[in-house]
């Protein structure tokens, strides 16, 4: 069986691969193909090659998954920025990790002044800008079928920069450079964590999408044919109400959030 969102677009493609809890928005397993392989070509367009970087800063929201799985086959290093940085910070992780592009939204206008006066010559895509630099614009001019140098991509994490500059963690190479090669973490998943591999999964994801354990669950639960419910942000009530609501059957939690439940 293979475990990848490419596979379960072509036998499940009405199948939700994300809602988000506040806005109700959804997207299925054929949309996000579709998106995915226009964001591929996308980062080709902007001469971003098999091993290149991009960075993104962006709150939670569901084009975050386009960025992920379109990396995913595009062979190259998607190097997420924590919501929380300044723009001193975001602009030193752009330039030590030599992304030659930023994608983000207009949620962070506030600071990409400042990160364009640190990184010149940066190539910047903005969700909801409507203006040049539109991302949705830019992504829609791309075509829906797959680039035809399709690799398996990796995610750099940095980081906190608790002691000095935040550091990168670069990751291995994939060992098999097929995107739709198995993953040690479906594995664990599977066999550890006893997730269900026959898509019914509905994983309920807390958290912000830059850290590490998000953005690797919710990749697996995408490799395993799942829903991932995502929320904006985290908030108790509303975390119990979409549990209920979505019938969530999987999760992942840290300490702070059960800290604020029981508050």
């Amino acid at each position: 069986m293979s475990m990848h969102p490419i596979a379960h677009a072509a036998t499940r493609p009405d199948h939700p691969a994300v809602i988000m809890t506040g806005s109700g928005q959804q997207i299925t397993y054929g949309e996000m193909e579709a998106e995915s392989n226009r964001f591929a070509h996308l980062l080709r367009a902007h001469g971003i090659a098999a091993g290149d970087a991009f960075a993104v800063l962006l709150e939670n929201r569901i084009e975050y998954f386009t960025l992920i799985w379109g990396s995913q086959r595009a062979g190259t290093m998607l190097v997420p920025i924590s919501s929380r940085l300044t723009a001193p910070e975001a602009a030193y992780i752009i330039r030590d990790a030599e992304a030659k592009l930023l994608i983000t939204s207009g949620y962070f206008t506030g600071m990409l002044d400042a990160i364009r006066a640190e990184c010149p010559g940066l190539a910047v895509l903005v969700m909801d800008s409507g203006d040049a630099e539109d991302f949705a614009a830019a992504l829609a001019a791309q075509p829906s079928s797959p680039i035809p140098d399709q690799s398996a991509g990796m995610v750099m994490l940095y980081s906190s920069g608790t002691t000095g500059r935040p550091k990168g963690i670069r990751p291995a190479p994939p060992a098999d450079p097929d995107p739709q090669a198995a993953v040690p973490l479906v594995g664990l998943a599977v066999m550890g964590a006893g997730m269900p591999t026959d898509g019914s999964m509905i994983y309920l994801s807390p958290a912000p999408l830059y850290h590490a354990a998000p953005i690797g669950w919710c990749s697996v639960v995408h490799r395993l044919g799942g829903t991932v419910v995502m929320m904006e942000k985290f908030d108790p009530e509303e975390a119990l109400k979409a549990i209920e609501r979505h019938k969530v059957t999987d999760s992942q939690w840290v300490p702070t959030h059960f800290v604020r439940f029981l508050k």
